[in-house]
């Protein structure tokens, strides 16, 4: 039994913190917010598993001027944070080169081919829906390019097949053309996810604590002020930066700042999945009494104000497509913690012995979560993980100087 403090109460450290609990450590979970904020409790609640192939590709950079904002497209780089978003795009160039896609690849698809079994062993097991998702498109070229692109692309454990557009019918006549997936999910209820998980944290002998916490490496072991630790994880999305370069670790993460807009269910049906509508990038949900539309890659500073043209864009979409949610809109706007090869960070520090890190796993902290937490609970006892984790260890980026 070891006493062991997470930073980060996301999703993937909250999911730790239920593993490693259940295997009787003593576990303290440092989370400074209260409101669920995060984009743990915010995403579209996708259980992604096709999404194999890394955003740091080739492909991806070629069609990022069509896919710009200014031209309606959801990729927003904000010049006046310019200063934040142009390294990182050169080192995702760097990236994306073939040989550094084709590892990225085969690291990322090892992980998502564990992620849904992983979620059926985790506690939270009964609030996975297993039935696929949908994307549509609204112009017949779109039609024919989409259908190519998905069903030549490597899908991992996910499977596509064509179906008529008549499936979107219920919530709109606007799409022409429709594929289905299968072997991909969705979480039922995020808010009830985050309860989940800290009811296991707590019923397993662990705490929640609201504070904020700073790492101290000191003589090649790392501490936290105030807490009696004997292991530290670090799984505080975007704020893992600060932490991990403070203890002299190189972690070039960025806030991919999404956005998303919340109205009553009511119209909306119950056993639809995930619809995506792809000329739009634009991922709509049900979450118990609420639908939720999501959108936007917006790369910057993660403390800067939001763009309300994100918010008025996604009721844009809304009412273009007739889609079945009205007025009164909630807003939220949070940042997806990303490294430039679109690759987590998972593994031990080569700089402090007791500090291990779970982070930086794009729009993929969901899906990647309950898997995450087994390996880092491989890590704790000593063990080997399932599958080799090099390429997920931060010293890929190098050490500060």
């Amino acid at each position: 039994m070891q006493r062991i403090i997470i930073i980060g109460g996301g999703v993937v450290g909250l999911s730790s913190a239920a593993a490693l609990a259940g295997q009787g450590h003593r576990v303290t979970v440092l989370d400074a917010s209260v409101a669920r904020e995060a984009s743990s409790w915010n995403n579209a609640g996708h259980i992604a598993v096709e999404q194999v192939a890394p955003l740091a590709s080739i492909a991806a950079i070629r069609s990022a001027p069509r896919r710009l904002f200014a031209r309606g497209g959801a990729l927003a780089l904000p010049p006046a944070m310019a200063s934040t978003w142009l390294p990182f795009a050169l080192r995702m160039m760097m990236a994306a080169r073939p040989a550094g896609f084709r590892a990225g690849s085969a690291a990322l698809g090892a992980l998502l081919a564990e992620a849904m079994p992983a979620w059926r062993r985790s506690v939270a097991g009964d609030l996975v829906r297993e039935d696929g998702h949908l994307v549509g498109w609204e112009r017949a070229a779109s039609v024919a390019a989409g259908r190519a692109a998905w069903h030549t692309a490597d899908t991992g454990i996910a499977s596509v097949a064509d179906i008529d557009p008549v499936a979107f019918a219920a919530i709109t006549d606007k799409v022409v053309g429709a594929i289905r997936f299968a072997g991909s999910g969705q979480i039922a209820n995020l808010s009830l996810l985050a309860e989940r998980l800290e009811a296991a944290v707590v019923d397993r002998g662990g705490s929640i604590v609201r504070d904020n916490a700073a790492v101290i490496v000191e003589n090649g072991r790392a501490r936290v002020a105030g807490h009696d630790a004997d292991l530290v994880l670090v799984a505080a999305g975007v704020r893992s930066r600060a932490l991990m370069e403070a203890a002299g670790h190189r972690a070039p993460m960025i806030a991919e700042r999404g956005y998303h807009i919340r109205a009553a269910a009511d119209r909306w049906p119950r056993d639809l999945p995930p619809v995506v509508f792809e000329d739009r990038s634009l991922i709509v949900t049900r979450y118990g009494d609420r639908v939720q539309a999501s959108s936007f890659v917006e790369l910057g500073d993660p403390d800067a104000p939001a763009d309300p043209r994100k918010w008025d864009r996604l009721e844009q979409h809304v009412a273009a497509l007739g889609l079945p949610m009205s007025a009164p809109f909630a807003r939220w706007m949070g940042s997806r913690p990303t490294l430039p090869d679109y690759l987590p960070a998972i593994g031990r520090s080569r700089r402090a012995s007791n500090l291990l890190y779970a982070f930086g796993h794009q729009h993929l902290g969901l899906t990647l979560a309950p898997i995450t937490a087994e390996i880092v609970t491989a890590l704790v006892a000593g063990k080997e993980p399932f599958m080799p984790i090099t390429p997920f260890d931060l010293a890929r980026f190098g050490d500060r100087r």
